[in-house]
């Protein structure tokens, strides 16, 4: 069964309930997954992380491949 089949039972199943208390209890384990997946940045992270943005977007950046390529011939002088 893949995890998008289970998903989808699950679903089903959570939509045949009525009991208050048991939806109450299920949101309470899904709300503590998703607060375990969840990354919290510094303020630096995340003003670090937008002046990446905008240095992308205004082109100044390098491609992987381009790096690579860089790396390779920086490598083969050593």
């Amino acid at each position: 069964m893949t995890a998008i089949e289970l998903k989808q039972i699950l679903i089903h199943r959570i939509a045949e309930i009525n009991d208050e208390s048991f939806l109450k209890a299920i949101k309470t384990i899904l709300d503590s997954k998703i607060q375990l997946n969840t990354m919290k940045l510094t303020k630096a992270q995340i003003t670090e992380i937008n002046e990446s943005k905008n240095q992308i977007d205004k082109g100044l950046f390098i491609e992987q491949s381009e790096l690579d390529k860089e790396f390779n011939k920086w490598a083969s002088l050593k």
